[in-house]
């Protein structure tokens, strides 16, 4: 499949995908979205792929923002949709993705960039990489889940700081804050750590992961459920065929073979 405004590569078991519009730092605009809600698909279905890394051309920026011409003469309803599009299609598509996402952060994450940032699973930075959700300088609030899932990262009053200035963020911050998992010293360094993460990803179950995800992403938005879901998936897992391969090694002392 050809795309015009991302890039995807295959490297091993992992997917790579780069937002591929660096003369415009990477913004999303509606053909980005909808170009990355297909990769999406087509990574989700091929069984050869683990895991997926997800970054922006270039040593600018992840992603810039959205793209705000798209934003000029749009009606309540229409912004509505937007909204939903960006949502349902792309970044809930990404947080509920049943392999892992590492995204990384190759410079600005700003407003729907770091949103998309915020979707995966696991974020590593380059030091000199820089997030922030500027909206409200604009007139508006976040409104691809930043208002929720920076809150669930770094805690309602962190988060509301941060969209109420508008304020943006270096990694080291952002790390001692939890919002990134890695900072890394240069853009070479991006990538190798992002492997190294998945790497050891792939040497574990990939049912069971799945399952975690799963447990993971409900007790999020219920606690109550979130308990009772990991119940019903770690018994789940008992009739894996993973989790046979994964107590029999266990008892031989070898490695298991996932």
């Amino acid at each position: 499949m050809t795309y015009e405004n991302i890039l995807v590569e295959k490297q091993g078991k992992t997917a790579i995908v780069t937002i591929n519009r660096e003369d415009k730092l990477n913004a999303l605009n509606a053909l980005t979205l909808r170009e990355l809600s297909a990769a999406l698909d087509v990574i989700s279905e091929d069984t050869s792929l683990r895991g997926l890394i997800i970054t922006g051309k270039g040593e600018k920026a992840f992603v810039a923002g959205a793209d705000i011409k798209e934003f000029v003469g749009k009606s309540v309803d229409e912004a509505m949709e937007l909204s939903r599009f960006g949502h349902e299609m792309v970044m809930n598509k990404i947080h509920n993705f049943k392999k892992p996402i590492v995204a990384l952060l190759n410079g600005f994450a700003l407003g729907g960039g770091l949103e998309l940032a915020l979707s995966c699973h696991l974020r590593v930075a380059v030091a000199t990489a820089k997030v922030g959700l500027p909206e409200v300088s604009l007139g508006i609030i976040p409104g691809y889940g930043g208002t929720q899932r920076l809150t669930q990262l770094v805690g309602r009053g962190k988060a509301l700081e941060m969209i109420m200035t508008g304020d943006v963020i270096d990694a080291h911050e952002a790390l001692q804050w939890g919002l990134v998992n890695h900072v890394v010293q240069s853009h070479e360094e991006l990538l190798p750590k992002a492997n190294l993460i998945l790497e050891k990803i792939y040497s574990r179950s990939s049912s069971a992961i799945a399952a975690a995800i799963d447990a993971v992403n409900v007790g999020i938005i219920d606690s109550g459920k979130g308990f009772e879901k990991e119940i019903e998936l770690f018994g789940k897992s008992f009739g894996s065929d993973d989790m046979l391969e994964g107590v029999t090694a266990f008892l031989e002392k070898r490695k298991p073979n996932f």
